[in-house]
């Protein structure tokens, strides 16, 4: 099994860094330029089943990258984005934060550190972690894809999750694998006998000139 794990495009809380969780907030133009220069590109990479989080923009990026193609596309809520709660809206971007000290000091450096505070009415870390496992556990037990070559099509935290659960490395030891994952990358997973095998992390496919990490505090 092939997995494309991708994060979906650009979208205006993006560019004002507000966090959005699973707030339903659409792709902006630049996120649907994104996606479709990606789906160009993309053209000749086999897909032969997606998985999407149920949120609009994870939605729309998969079928634009998928660009018409005759790939069955369902949704999965194990792959949204982690819940912010009433936190969901707020400005985290470096100036003008919006948020609890203990939250921006841990979230981009250890997010499952002791120190890290969570609003009480959204979802912890670990919650995330669990879904993402569970999910992962469905997907590679499923005989009918052991030869497929699977999108999944999520968001910043969830694809972090997958992708670190896959690669075996502890999510508390480098959640973020360095950097937020760019809008519309993809990263490539090989699954077999059991062994995960990291192929090849967050590639684009636009100009790398055009990324900004609205988060970097």
């Amino acid at each position: 099994m092939r997995i494309l794990i991708l994060r979906h495009g650009e979208t205006e809380w993006n560019t004002c860094a507000r966090l959005q969780g699973q707030t339903d907030i659409p792709l902006n133009e630049n996120g649907i330029r994104l996606a479709r220069i990606t789906g160009e590109k993309m053209r000749d990479v086999q897909v032969d089943i997606c998985y999407t989080s149920p949120l609009g923009r994870a939605k729309k990026t998969a079928l634009l990258v998928l660009n018409g193609r005759d790939v069955p596309i369902r949704e999965d809520a194990r792959l949204t984005e982690i819940g912010f709660g009433s936190w969901e809206g707020r400005l985290c971007g470096k100036g003008k934060e919006e948020l609890p000290k203990e939250f921006l000091d841990n979230f981009y450096r250890n997010p499952f550190s002791d120190d890290m505070v969570m609003p009480e009415d959204g979802e912890t870390f670990g919650a995330l972690r669990e879904r993402i496992l569970d999910f992962i556990h469905d997907l590679t037990a499923d005989p009918a894809l052991q030869d497929k070559h699977v999108l999944l099509s999520c968001h910043g935290c969830s694809s972090r999750a997958l992708l670190g659960c896959m690669s075996g490395t502890p999510l508390e030891e480098d959640f973020w694998r360095g950097t937020v994952p760019p809008n519309c990358s993809v990263s490539v997973v090989d699954y077999e006998n059991g062994i995960f095998t990291v192929v090849e992390e967050d590639r684009i496919y636009y100009d790398k000139k055009e990324w900004k990490n609205h988060y970097v505090r």
